[in-house]
């Protein structure tokens, strides 16, 4: 422990020692600067004399007098440190005194020359500049001098210079690196005469020298002083050669700071060259197709532009209107009542043809709001909301208009129920309602419709459940008639889609969740299920009959849609369809027929496609096809009476109205009668289908050999 004390005290003496040697050589050295300070203060003022006389022989070579030798030799001596404080204020004041007494130097303006000269440009005149030549030696010597005799320099010539030069490209605005120089000289006679010009005086010169040596003169003010000449710019004279490129380029927009673009001469043709050209073919059938229409647009204010004698090609045209054979007209939508539901059915009025009536099922995201919805849109105004919205507590599967009753509106729930609501009537509730028993539907009725006469008719609606009902609409407390829809005493079936022959209340037929289509009869001795229709491979969606009137009775004839991607055209006359129409590559929900047309039909598929097919012109491809923006689903399609528009709905709640353009919905006085030959190579090839079919299933069943 001793020892560790003993250690520290050694080391403690050593620092101690360390420290005040370093103190006494920063001492030593601080004493050894301080000399040399003193040795060096008296070399720098003498320095400081020899800079003094230095500077003053400069500025005497330079024609400037010295400063005074009082003033050159006055140096502010050192004030004593042993002056009080009394005795400092009067030192300070008589050496700024002093310093203030030098005299200024005396400084004189000398004349500076400034030369700008650009390099040379080599340049090219034609002939046709408006400056006329000056000679070499004329422009030396006798320039705007004494003798001027041979130059003809009048005010008529001066101011004819001057108004050439504004409306000469040359003397345009251009890019200082382009063009000419123009020389302007300051020291010319007559010029306060002319100096309100302003601008380029040129001369006549009757000589005519080459234009190589041609100068444009400007005329200003002059200084008494002689300066060399300012060169600016001006642009070229346009050559023969740049004319002709310009005729040969296309015009661009003229800009400020382009020159004046040339404008290509017509071609004048010879007499002879105009006949030939008249008598050409191509000429006459432009010259009398032209005055045609000039002769429409003279008094007419309608379309001039038709050509009956169809000198177009006709495919181009027909390629043309099929873009516009189903044109979209507008759309139905409600953000409140139509959004996030279906469209479960459509039907137009035939009272009211404006009015379109859309039923909807169940909003999922909403379920405070009622689950089944039925709107009435106005198809003849603008008008973007429904003209009455109806709604129940079951969702609407089917609905249509009373047909004698304009302000009834019938649906059919999935409950079971048949709803009635009355427009007359301010509720949106039904008025009448069906009980839900065994007398009634069940399951849900996705068919209903209203046959018969002014005099008699009835509401049928067939359900699910394989029941059709029969109802009077003064009365929907219980059906007048039912009966089960049975085949050959097997299970009800279940039935989706039903439509009526045309002009007959009594045989209708019916599609099914089996795939099957058959036909049925309210009343006589065969009652219910008659015959079974078998070909489609899914439940049939839609089922439609043939009610075209006309001069040839098509009514055995009905089109079927399914879920198998196919349309086929059947006859209640034979148990095997005539045609399969397999277009589509989705499940195919409705078809209908054209009200009017006897061979145009109308479906509507998954992928959003709506297709027009006439089977007169084609039975393997649709004549018109349309898809529904926004990847939806269209489900429903229904032809408006007059056969011109059609309404379709989709799977998110929105109608789409399509025009159908005049030559596709109108039909022409031979469409029947081409509609039978058509039927006629349709019942054909199916022979040949069914004998092909045949054969094959004999080869199949035979035994090898």
């Amino acid at each position: 422990m001793a020892d560790r004390k003993a250690e520290l005290e050694r080391k403690k003496l050593k620092l101690e020692q360390m420290r005040k040697e370093r103190e006494e050589k920063n001492r030593q050295r601080k004493v050894k600067e301080g000399g040399e300070e003193k040795k060096v203060a008296p070399t720098s003022s003498g320095q400081s004399q020899d800079l003094r006389a230095q500077t003053d022989e400069l500025l005497s070579s330079l024609g400037i007098p010295p400063a005074s030798g009082n003033d050159s030799q006055a140096v502010v001596q050192p004030v004593k440190e042993t002056v009080g404080p009394n005795e400092g204020a009067p030192a300070t004041s008589a050496v700024t005194t002093q310093q203030a007494s030098r005299r200024k130097a005396k400084l004189t303006v000398t004349k500076v020359g400034e030369t700008n000269i650009p390099p040379r440009e080599n340049v090219t005149y034609s002939k046709e500049t408006q400056t006329i030549v000056v000679d070499t030696t004329e422009k030396e010597g006798h320039r705007f001098g004494d003798d001027h005799s041979d130059d003809t320099c009048s005010l008529s010539s001066l101011v004819r210079g001057a108004s050439s030069r504004l409306s000469s490209p040359r003397h345009s605005n251009s890019s200082p690196h382009h063009g000419s120089p123009r020389f302007t000289h300051h020291d010319m006679e007559w010029e306060d005469e002319f100096e309100f010009y302003d601008e380029v005086l040129t001369y006549d010169d009757p000589r005519g020298h080459s234009d190589e040596d041609t100068d444009s003169i400007d005329v200003h003010p002059a200084p008494t002083h002689h300066k060399m000449p300012h060169v600016e710019n001006v642009h070229p004279t346009l050559t023969q050669e740049d004319i002709q490129k310009q005729e040969e380029k296309p015009s661009a927009p003229a800009t400020k700071d382009s020159p004046v673009t040339m404008v290509k001469k017509v071609i004048e043709l010879s007499e002879e060259e105009k006949k030939q050209i008249m008598m050409t073919e191509e000429f006459q059938t432009f010259f009398n197709k032209t005055t045609r229409v000039v002769e429409r647009a003279l008094d007419e204010e309608i379309d001039i532009f038709v050509d009956y004698a169809g000198g177009e090609s006709e495919d181009m045209e027909s390629d043309l209107r099929a873009g516009e054979r189903l044109k979209l007209q507008r759309n139905f939508f409600d953000e409140r009542w139509s959004k996030h539901r279906t469209v479960t059915s459509l039907d137009w009025s035939k009272q009211h043809p404006e009015l379109l009536v859309a039923s909807y099922n169940a909003n999922e995201d909403s379920p405070n709001d009622p689950d089944g919805v039925t709107l009435i849109w106005n198809s003849k105004f603008k008008k973007t909301t429904p003209e009455y919205v109806f709604h129940c507590q079951s969702p609407v599967m089917s609905s249509c208009f009373a047909e004698f009753h304009p302000n009834l509106v019938v649906g059919g729930t999935y409950s079971g129920q048949i709803v009635l609501w009355d427009n007359r009537v301010n509720k949106r509730t039904p008025i009448q309602r069906t009980p839900l028993s065994a007398a009634a539907h069940t399951h849900p009725v996705y068919c209903i419709n209203v046959v018969g006469t002014q005099n008699a008719h009835n509401l049928i609606s067939v359900s699910t459940d394989g029941k059709m009902c029969s109802w009077s609409l003064d009365m929907l407390s219980q059906p007048q008639d039912s009966m089960e829809l049975q085949h050959k005493q097997s299970k009800a079936v279940a039935v989706t889609c039903f439509s009526f022959l045309s002009g007959d209340v009594n045989n209708f037929v019916v599609g099914s969740e089996d795939c099957t289509v058959y036909t049925a009869c309210r009343h006589g001795g065969k009652t219910g299920i008659s015959e079974a229709f078998e070909g489609h491979m899914g439940p049939i969606t839609g089922i439609d009959c043939h009610n075209v009137p006309g001069q040839i009775d098509f009514s055995p004839y009905f089109l079927t849609s399914s879920f198998d991607w196919t349309l086929k055209l059947w006859s209640i006359k034979d148990q095997k369809f005539l045609h399969s129409f397999e277009d589509n590559s989705d499940y195919v929900y409705d078809v209908q027929w054209s009200p009017i047309h006897p061979a145009l039909f109308a479906s509507v598929d998954g992928d959003g496609r709506l297709d027009l097919w006439n089977l007169n012109n084609e039975t393997e491809v649709p004549t018109a096809s349309v898809v529904a923006e926004g990847g939806v689903a269209l489900n429903h399609c229904r032809w408006h009476g007059s056969g011109s528009s059609i309404a379709v709905g989709d799977d998110v709640g929105r109608i789409h109205i399509y025009d159908v353009a005049e030559n596709t919905a109108n039909p022409k006085m031979d469409e029947w009668s081409r509609f039978v030959r058509t039927l006629q190579e349709l019942k054909q090839q199916a022979v040949e289908r069914e004998e092909e079919s045949s054969l094959g299933s004999v080869s199949m069943t035979s035994p090898l050999r």
